[in-house]
């Protein structure tokens, strides 16, 4: 099983190019399955996740071809409407197969995803909002059966901002006869890029206000040609880390917009921060951060992805720092492993407190998902002497070579025990 060796105490200088999202690429990949023509996407990271994705779709009908970052999604069989539980299992994105598959075919059968490492994360929203639309949900042994074949535009209003919900049924109104109004709709960038291809798609989408889309369903949708945005996460990640260890990162190739609520968390902590249209440098003009309070909360909030990256930059704050978690209710678990290399924090329920420490020690931890084995990544890079990191394949889901990246800034990372799917 893979691992991360971590040399730290070396400042990360530098600058990097910001890969494609995977958070946008997920749903876009999803959304050819409204069409039965050809889809070139670009952009498209070499991640985990990704290669999950691309698996599914073959499992349901589809040619993937993918080199260099682009991806041919083409017709190869007649599409079937059942996702198996031995992909769905990997990936929670899987149940965004279900929106397409309603409106083309009137019928999906999703396995319940369960729950996760970061939360429980139900599927209520999705279900509700194919509710509205006409369909209906029965359950069989472990799994989702939606049918509907008499499915018609309607008002939804989601009672939380699910950006998963918002996708689910965006794809699905774009198919569904007449008008589709959805309120209170996820923000997040990522939900732009999905409409963005929709649209190139011959869908017919328009925002109404702050948080509602309109959707007039067309008969039918075409192929397109899209290139996915920059990975906002990925971007402030690698920022954090350049701060965490004292040094001077410029992310390029990305859109500072998408991540206002970070950089003016980072400026009030003490980093300089820098922009252009296209990139973003952050320079730690001090030795230690100022403690700064973050709660996450939808776009344009402070992004929960980005809360355990936060959390190992702020643990040697020269002060007591709050994390509040508004999105998952556990989301917390590299916190123990953060205590392990020496931090000074605690957590319950959904808040955490983190008294900053001089500095960080290394030893062996273990990532438990995502974005929390990114944080212990970025903490090891800050700590004095070697830390192992384990699970690394929870950071392949959602980093591209991010050892490559971190050794290109001068970080001193290996990887140890290369898996068969590198």
């Amino acid at each position: 099983m893979d691992k991360f060796i971590i040399n730290g105490g070396r400042q990360l200088c530098g600058r990097i190019k910001a890969g494609g999202s995977k958070n946008a690429a997920l749903p876009i990949l999803f959304s050819t399955l409204l069409t039965d023509e050809e889809c070139v996407l670009e952009r498209v990271p070499d991640l985990r996740d990704i290669k999950t994705t691309f698996n599914l779709l073959q499992h349901l009908g589809k040619k993937v071809e993918y080199s260099d970052g682009t991806a041919v999604i083409k017709p190869l069989n007649r599409i079937g409407t059942s996702a198996p539980y031995d992909l769905v299992k990997q990936m929670r994105a899987s149940v965004l197969v279900a929106g397409p598959l309603l409106a083309r075919f009137g019928e999906a059968r999703v396995p319940l995803p369960g729950g996760c490492a970061i939360g429980l994360r139900p599927v209520d929203i999705h279900l509700k909002g194919f509710e509205t639309l006409g369909a209906q949900i029965t359950h069989e042994r472990g799994d989702m059966i939606i049918t509907g074949q008499r499915l018609h535009g309607e008002t939804i209003k989601l009672s939380f901002p699910s950006v998963g919900a918002t996708e689910n049924l965006l794809m699905c109104a774009s198919l569904v006869p007449g008008r589709t109004v959805i309120e209170n709709a996820a923000l997040e960038p990522e939900i732009e890029d999905l409409v963005a291809f929709l649209k190139s798609m011959g869908a017919r989408i328009e925002k109404e206000g702050v948080s509602s889309y309109i959707v007039e369903g067309a008969a039918m949708l075409h192929g397109a040609r899209h290139t996915i945005i920059a990975d906002r996460i990925e971007a402030g990640t690698y920022l954090l880390a350049g701060a965490a260890t004292g040094g001077s990162v410029e992310v390029t190739d990305c859109e500072p917009e998408h991540l206002r609520a970070l950089l003016e968390k980072m400026s009030e902590a003490g980093v300089k921060i820098k922009t252009t249209a296209s990139s973003i440098k952050a320079e730690m003009a001090l030795k230690r951060p100022k403690p700064v309070d973050v709660e996450t909360k939808p776009h344009p909030g402070f992004p929960t992805d980005l809360q355990a990256p936060w959390m190992a930059f702020i643990c040697r704050a020269r002060g007591e720092s709050r994390v509040v978690e508004e999105i998952f209710e556990n989301r917390f678990m590299h916190v123990a492993e953060l205590g392990r290399m020496g931090a000074n924090i605690a957590a319950r329920g959904r808040e955490v407190a983190a008294c900053g420490v001089a500095e960080l020690s290394g030893t062996s931890v273990m990532s438990s998902d995502l974005r929390g084995g990114a944080a212990l990544v970025i903490a090891a890079l800050s700590a004095q002497g070697q830390s192992e990191v384990q699970r690394v394949y929870h950071i392949d889901r959602g980093y591209e070579k991010m050892e490559e990246k971190l050794s290109s800034l001068g970080g001193d990372i290996q990887r140890v025990n290369p898996g068969p799917w590198k």
